[in-house]
């Protein structure tokens, strides 16, 4: 069976939105753990549009918004537009309810040491030592055609595809690999990325996020959310089970599946799948507030996440 996902870089536009949406909800944390904060950002071609809903005890300036703006983007031009929390909504929340309703996944396999896919992890590799080098815009793309063969796409800002090909074949033949396919910036060699190319969204690159297009979606985007989101918050938690059940049951796979409404704290679903097998899960201990207090969610972690993916990156959730 052929398999492929792709991964992108930290300076790919709806990265840097990730990244901008993360590290305001992050300042919001240093100063308030028990900040709500939703943010979404919209970027492209000199223009950074900032809106969401924000309720907390701490104070974020727009001066600071558009430091952190310029930090990863470069850009100068933002519009901020926050406002504070639907009340209709806090009312739920307030009382330990999770922050919207909707399906998280959570999954691990044995194909790895980050226990993710192998194609998500070999696009994933590839991009980190690419950025290593040429820290830009850029794509890899990885299909495993068999058990050593793999047909790859990398495709870099400011990185001419000759020297991409030696990085891409040395790569993969240290790992063991023929590539039977190698395109390296197929549609030529490009200097113009990032938002000056692109536009970009929060939350638009959601397999990259979660683990590559073999394993379905769950609920929306992570960036720019607390964890009363259980967006958020509970597809972390279901990654944390599958990882302690892949171990506990020396598994090749694990799939867990949440559900949630909206201001309610208990889980509508709470299945686990275990090597095609299903069985069962506490679910009285997946109250929004617990996944809180048991992964230590109330710090400013989230900027990191929003860099390489959010799973397999030795945060708390494994």
């Amino acid at each position: 069976m052929q398999r492929t996902a792709e991964f992108v870089s930290p300076s790919h536009p709806d990265k840097l939105c990730d990244r901008i949406s993360d590290s305001i909800l992050d300042e919001y944390l240093k100063q308030d753990p028990l900040s709500r904060v939703a943010v979404e950002t919209a970027g492209g071609h000199g223009k950074v549009f900032i809106t969401g809903e924000i309720t907390s005890n701490g104070h974020v300036t727009d001066d600071t918004i558009k430091d952190i703006v310029y930090s990863i983007s470069k850009v100068e031009d933002v519009t901020i537009h926050l406002v504070q929390q639907s009340p209709e909504i806090a009312q739920g929340v307030d009382t330990g309810g999770a922050g919207d309703q909707g399906i998280m996944i959570g999954y691990a396999c044995n194909e790895n040491n980050e226990l993710v896919p192998q194609e998500y992890y070999l696009a994933r590799k590839l991009n980190k030592l690419v950025y290593s080098q040429y820290p830009f815009d850029g794509k890899t793309q990885v299909t495993i055609t068999s058990s050593d063969t793999l047909r790859v796409v990398c495709s870099f800002q400011n990185a001419p595809a000759d020297k991409l090909k030696v990085l891409c074949e040395k790569f993969f033949d240290d790992l063991g690999y023929t590539i039977e396919a190698l395109h390296c910036n197929p549609a030529g060699d490009w200097n113009q990325g990032g938002f000056d190319a692109d536009a970009g969204v929060t939350g638009r690159k959601l397999a990259v996020d979660n683990y590559g297009p073999r394993v379905p979606l769950g609920g929306g985007a992570f960036s720019g959310k607390d964890s009363t989101k259980v967006d958020r918050s509970a597809a972390y938690m279901a990654r944390a089970i599958a990882v302690n059940l892949l171990k506990e049951s020396n598994a090749k796979e694990v799939l867990v599946r949440l559900a949630y409404a909206i201001g309610y704290e208990y889980p509508l679903e709470a299945t686990a799948i275990v090597d095609g097998e299903e069985v069962g899960i506490v679910s009285d201990k997946l109250t929004p507030q617990n996944i809180i207090n048991n992964l230590d969610l109330t710090k400013p972690i989230f900027s990191k996440t929003a860099e390489w993916g959010h799973m397999g990156q030795n945060f708390n959730w494994k």
